[in-house]
């Protein structure tokens, strides 16, 4: 049983290890954010693809990055995955695409806002997110 000053000073040297510990890892992960984000790659019609993905509610539907509502597809890897002729076209015509399905809203977008938003799921796509989304299992 320890005393009650050892209690202490275990309580308070375990605290400011920890507290330590956290700190150290935090600035390590906040240095290796531009590397692991591409900062370099963002342009203007990115962060334009950004606004009109928060203007438009799209995370109401869709998750980017695991965040969002779980109706609609995860859109982290949809550049790799679907490439931008499929995504131009699901921007366009939503209902021609999934026909008789549930169906995502016509927004009636611009061609330069469809290119925007391509440009921001493009550079979702190019991070470094340390093996998330994870690639599906498609062999079962």
């Amino acid at each position: 049983m320890l005393s009650k000053s050892s209690a202490r000073a275990f309580f308070l040297i375990g605290t400011f290890l920890c507290a330590g510990t956290f700190i150290v890892l935090t600035i390590d992960t906040l240095k290796r954010v531009p590397e692991q984000t591409h900062v370099q790659n963002m342009d203007e019609s990115v962060v334009r693809g950004k606004h009109l993905w928060d203007k438009n509610n799209c995370m109401g539907c869709h998750t980017l990055l695991g965040e969002g509502a779980y109706y609609a597809p995860e859109l982290t890897k949809v550049y790799e995955r679907r490439g931008e002729g499929f995504i131009h076209a699901m921007l366009t015509d939503p209902q021609s695409i999934y026909a008789g399905q549930r169906k995502m809203v016509k927004y009636n977008f611009t061609d330069t806002e469809k290119k925007d938003l391509i440009s921001f799921f493009k550079w979702i796509g190019e991070m470094d997110l340390n093996g998330f989304p994870p690639k599906p299992d498609l062999t079962k």
